[in-house]
């Protein structure tokens, strides 16, 4: 049993606020050890459960935050930007049985800490077929395009909550309580640690392959907080602009879809002042 981690930071215990997350941030050093406590907490709970295999995909802003110095010996980890599906690269491989997502945060748009969808503002909205998306929807279509079940997902309560959207037999944890985008009730790492190993554990038994879906066509709205950034967009082959703030694109798989949203984003980031955005 393979299980792959796509990990981020701002669904984390302890961590509500922006400096939590930005590296080179003193918050953001000590957010560090938090952050590796979680996904140890979750490697420990898979090898419990059968797994004999577990690889860490650092999916957090530079995708270099956690200390791999302190990460369970038993995993590897993936780590560094620029790779092709991005918070859950390494699914595509074939050999992948289980993926959890770890420290996942609520859509952009949407309540939640540090609530966003890829930017960390700039986006007000990201929607697909409709539904609003956050990563973990939108990863979760990928994956299930090589037949990979969600099996562990966890971040605020307000992610636990999305989650059941697009994971619904998979085991959540809430390592906080949303209170504002940048407040919550916070659980100690003890008790998350115990709170998300015991959910590991539960979920390694759903990581069994199954039939990838081919669920496209996928339509993508995505809606910016400034008109000229919905105009940048547009330099991407494909997107078009359908409201003042608002472009879409239509791709045949999540596969083409995610990596379309990728060159978007890239793009747009390139676009944003930074004062009046």
């Amino acid at each position: 049993m393979k299980i792959l981690i796509s990990a981020d930071m701002e669904g984390v215990t302890g961590v509500t606020w922006p400096a939590d997350v930005l590296p080179g941030a003193s918050q953001w050093e000590r957010c560090r050890h938090l952050f590796t406590s979680d996904v140890n907490a979750a490697i420990a709970g898979f090898f419990d459960g059968g797994a004999d295999e577990v690889v860490v995909n650092e999916a957090h802003w530079s995708m270099r935050n956690l200390l791999l110095e302190k990460l369970d010996e038993r995993a590897q980890m993936l780590t560094g930007k620029h790779k092709s599906l991005s918070m859950v690269e390494g699914v595509q491989h074939g050999d992948v049985d289980g993926v959890a997502f770890v420290g996942y945060h609520a859509a952009a748009g949407a309540e939640g800490v540090l609530a966003h969808t890829y930017l960390a503002n700039s986006l007000t909205g990201v929607w697909v077929g409709g539904a609003r998306a956050s990563e973990g929807l939108l990863n979760s279509l990928v994956v299930a395009e090589y037949g990979v079940p969600v099996v562990l997902v966890t971040g605020d309560d307000r992610t636990c909550e999305d989650a059941k959207g697009y994971a619904p037999g998979a085991p959540s944890v809430a390592v906080k309580d949303y209170v504002s985008r940048y407040a919550a009730v916070c659980r100690t790492p003890a008790r998350t640690a115990a709170d998300i190993r015991a959910a590991a554990r539960e979920g390694a038994a759903l990581a069994v392959r199954y039939e990838p879906v081919r669920g496209g066509p996928f339509t993508v709205e995505m809606e910016f907080d400034a008109e000229h950034l919905a105009g940048q967009a547009t330099c991407v082959p494909g997107v078009e602009q359908c409201g003042e703030r608002r472009v879409s694109y239509t791709t045949p798989t999540m596969y083409e879809g995610i990596r379309a949203f990728k060159a978007v984003t890239t793009v747009v980031s390139a676009a944003v002042e930074e004062q009046y955005g």
